[in-house]
């Protein structure tokens, strides 16, 4: 399962052009998990190209 904190989350949108399967920004300019159950490869590239650290993985 995938989150994402929203407070800390500042939307640069790397997560979403890394992995678009898993993640888009929202009308909060926000990043938000689009699909945390069937995880692509590149979410670990993901969270660990965080700029922020906002993506978890449980």
């Amino acid at each position: 399962m995938l989150t994402i904190d929203q407070v800390n989350c500042i939307g640069c949108g790397l997560c979403a052009s890394l992995c678009p399967d898993n993640f888009k920004i929202n009308d909060d300019f926000k990043a938000e998990v689009v699909d945390g159950d069937q995880l692509k490869s590149c979410v670990q590239e993901a969270i660990d190209n965080c700029p922020v650290q906002a993506i978890k993985k449980a």
